[in-house]
């Protein structure tokens, strides 16, 4: 399946927003699509063999709206800003337009006189014609798509009170119909101007990226656009500048201010071999580093992916929403009809009846119910990419605050996963021969463990030994042919599977695993020769990320690959209760599915690779990963940092949102539930009380722009 988004131009409300799903998906080869009423944009993933990008594109054009077509990511975003402040001006001039043209027929309407019902139809006329799209709108989607939407309600409550007073002098509505039209293009305009700021992390993701580089092609420094930047360019950094793309530094030193990506505020050193992320600023020093990653690739451009599929994707609360916006507009038009046969019947005039079906057409506005979700989603998941938390998507956003279970991984992730060589026990032959073996074998494996074993060879100046048949066995060791023996370094399940006799090292491995080490059993020759012990430091912030997690509630859980012993010994000084220890990479997907069935909701936090089934397994996959490992694909949210305390945040943000969501549907609901019944006039007959077509208009107009702002004030909570 192919994945695209397209920018749609002219939805009024969340039922057009409907409405263009509905025909996307009935189109064959189509297989989801999310259109997104907040930032205007539809999310498809279609198959390319069935149905081509123009078709999709002519599918929404022959619902009633128009869409931008352009393939450049950068040209796109220019069109999508440019189309937003074209709207912006636009709904300013004809509010204030309209505006100008009611008030003089809110003076004429009391005025006396036949003569005055001409000069009201002119003014009239002229606020009709300002407002021809709420018409066009309303009509052509009912005859189009067989489905009304707000502009269809607008446009019968405004075009029965201009109608009937084109027919009946007697009874002049014209300043009704005038003020509806003004007051909805004031909300209309109100409501693009809040919609805008929504996306405005986006806005500045977009903005961080410098537009040239200075690289050195030949032998000379040449400056390019970003556009023509390949992977395995030079590129020359000097202090104040912006770092254009990802890369390794290959010769100087600096700081860099990662903050704009990270959120991290202290700079970071950097030197010869060290990662650079592109968007970053260079402080202090100048260096040269090798591109390796350039456009799409890049850590800004996957952030920037990132947060664009998380705001169009939708939270599994706003079902309901969408249900009800789905039969919203048939429903009010039968309640409005309903309400004027029943006051006409009673025997109120046709002009009370008439105010009354007008009244509940204008009042009923579906758009706050289609703003209450995507809004909030859209702060949030902006909010957290701001502050190195990335969220892949809306459902992952809601689901975190309901977590109850997190379980850690523990190398990497509570772990600095740069163990340091502690010990090394000899039962053979000398401590030399011994590290020297075991260097000999992990020099060829990738193991955290293995690195420290061979920087502690490189230490006391020990060469390797050629090895053959190096095989890495995931969870017990490795082995391999040195000098024809066959060597094996790993842990008891190695040992036990080869019919190795450890006894005599039982005392050395208790001690040494009470201590949190983790313990390599060396053996050559069907002998055990001896033993090598690795400590890997905590993570600074791990501990105080668990008392955080527990003080919540919640249950933290380590698992780990390491021998029970150990694992104990690191959780008890993590203060961690649960402890699954001796479980293959393989296996740990199978304990968070155990935690699972006992009916827990399960985070798993990893760093994204080997706990991948594990992340995919749970409710919530979160990985952590430094910034150029970002494009981890198991996780449902990726921490940028790789600060475990962005765990706790990420929750915290996911409450927060979730709590403003709710507020937001419950005054949307509550809005509807209380406005529509006095709209028909249920409050009559107890206390003569008639709401007015025009502040009906007012407050639908202000009802969605309520709900907007309360998703904006988000913005001042602090992660």
């Amino acid at each position: 399946m192919t994945k695209t988004t397209i920018q749609v131009i002219g939805m009024h409300c969340a039922s057009c927003a409907a409405n263009i799903e509905k025909a996307l998906h009935k189109k064959d080869g189509i297989s989801k699509a999310i259109v997104n009423f907040a930032n205007e944009k539809a999310f498809v993933e279609y198959d390319e063999e069935k149905i081509d990008l123009d078709q999709i594109h002519q599918v929404i054009v022959d619902t009633g709206y128009k869409t931008i077509k352009e393939e450049k990511a950068a040209a796109a975003v220019d069109l999508e800003k440019e189309a937003r402040v074209k709207e912006i001006k636009t709904l300013k001039w004809k509010f204030w337009l309209s505006l100008g043209l009611s008030a003089p027929l809110m003076y004429l309407a009391m005025g006396p006189g036949p003569h005055m019902a001409l000069v009201q139809f002119i003014l009239a006329t002229g606020v009709m014609i300002i407002g021809y799209k709420f018409f066009t709108s309303g009509i052509i989607t009912v005859f189009k798509t067989r489905q009304a939407n707000m502009d269809t309600l607008v446009s019968l409550g405004v075009g029965t009170a201009y109608l009937y007073s084109l027919f009946s002098p007697q009874n002049l509505y014209y300043e009704t119909a005038a003020f509806l039209i003004t007051f909805i293009l004031l909300g209309k305009y109100l409501e693009a101007l809040a919609k805008g700021k929504t996306s405005e992390a986006i806005k500045k993701l977009l903005g961080l990226q410098p537009k040239t580089a200075m690289v050195i092609r030949d032998g000379q420094e040449k400056e390019i656009s970003i556009a023509e930047m390949l992977a395995g360019d030079l590129v020359l950094v000097k202090p104040g500048q912006k770092i254009p793309v990802d890369g390794e530094i290959i010769e100087g030193y600096s700081s860099v201010n990662e903050a704009m990506i990270t959120g991290e505020s202290i700079p970071i050193e950097k030197t010869v071999g060290s990662q650079v992320i592109g968007a970053t600023i260079n402080k202090t020093g100048s260096f040269t580093f090798k591109a390796t990653k350039v456009g799409k690739d890049t850590v800004l451009a996957q952030i920037i992916k990132f947060v664009q599929d998380a705001q169009g994707s939708k939270a599994p609360i706003q079902k309901l929403a969408d249900k009800i916006s789905a039969y919203f507009v048939p429903t009010v038009l039968l309640m409005g009809i309903l309400a004027f046969i029943f006051w006409f019947w009673t025997g109120q005039s046709f002009i009370f009846a008439l105010t009354i079906m007008i009244t509940v057409f204008i009042i009923a506005c579906p758009c706050a119910l289609g703003l209450a979700t995507p809004t909030a989603v859209m702060v949030g998941t902006g909010m957290g990419a701001q502050n190195g938390i990335l969220i892949k998507n809306a459902e992952s956003l809601q689901m975190a605050h309901s977590i109850d279970t997190v379980v850690f991984d523990k190398t990497g992730t509570l772990t600095k996963g740069k163990p340091e060589l502690t010990n090394i026990v000899s039962y053979e032959e000398s401590e030399e021969v011994v590290l020297g073996l075991a260097a000999s074998i992990e020099k060829n494996s990738e193991h955290p463990l293995a690195d420290a074993v061979v920087r502690g060879a490189q230490k006391q100046r020990l060469d390797p030994k050629p090895v053959q048949n190096f095989q890495a066995l995931p969870g017990k060791g490795v082995t391999a042919k040195i000098e024809k023996h066959q060597i094996l370094l790993g842990n008891r399940k190695l040992m036990a599977e080869n019919k190795i006799e450890i006894a005599k090292a039982e005392a050395d491995l208790e001690k040494l695993e009470n201590e949190g080490k983790t313990v390599m059993l060396l053996a050559a020759a069907k002998k055990l020769f001896g033993l090598i012990a690795v400590a890997d430091t905590i993570k600074e912030n791990a501990q105080e990320t668990v008392t955080s997690l527990q003080k919540t509630k919640k249950k933290v859980v380590m698992i780990t690959g390491d021998n029970m012993r150990t694992a104990k010994a690191i959780a008890k000084q993590l203060g961690i209760k649960h402890v699954l220890a001796e479980v293959l990479p393989q296996d740990k997907a199978r304990e968070v599915k155990k935690l699972q069935k006992n009916k827990h909701k399960v985070a798993m936090v990893g760093d994204g690779i080997n706990d991948a089934p594990a992340l995919i397994q749970a409710d919530l996959g979160i990985a952590l990963g430094s910034g150029t490992d970002i494009a981890i694909e198991a996780g449902d949210m990726v921490l940028i940092k790789d600060d475990p305390r962005d765990v706790v945040k990420a929750m915290q943000l996911s409450r927060y949102a979730m709590k403003k969501i709710k507020q937001n549907l419950f005054w949307a609901f509550f809005y509807n539930s209380l406005g529509i019944p006095i709209a028909a006039g249920i409050l009559y007959p107890f206390t003569g009380f008639l709401l007015n077509p025009m502040i009906a208009g007012a407050a639908m107009a202000f009802s969605s722009v309520s709900v907007v702002s309360n998703s904006l004030l988000m913005k001042r909570y602090k992660i």
